[in-house]
């Protein structure tokens, strides 16, 4: 008997009874495959089995901003900086900084 229908090629329906009976297969699924399972009973959806990724992603997007950010790092390259080397070019920017407000307060 097969595990599932496809619906609108994003999900697939499964009964409860089945969601209960393989229930680490759906979420193996869930996982290695990025799928979702709509769940019904007596032919009604009840719930839905999604990746926590999924779910964020959906209840809560990513603002518009930091998609434009995102895409403006990969492009430069910045995506790929450790955590050392972020810390590294914030220490630069801040003496350089004060550098050049130390110099503008002694002309004044």
């Amino acid at each position: 008997m097969p595990l599932k229908r496809k619906v609108l090629s994003l999900s697939t329906v499964v009964s409860a009874l089945r969601a209960r009976t393989q229930f680490g297969r759906i979420l193996l699924q869930v996982d290695r495959d990025h799928r979702s399972f709509v769940v019904e009973k007596r032919g009604s959806p009840k719930a839905i089995i999604l990746s926590v990724a999924d779910y964020i992603r959906l209840a809560a997007p990513e603002p518009e901003i930091l998609k434009i950010v995102g895409q403006e790092s990969k492009q430069k390259g910045t995506n790929r900086l450790s955590m050392g080397q972020i810390d590294s070019i914030i220490r630069k920017a801040r003496k350089d900084k004060r550098r050049q407000h130390a110099a503008a307060k002694a002309r004044s």
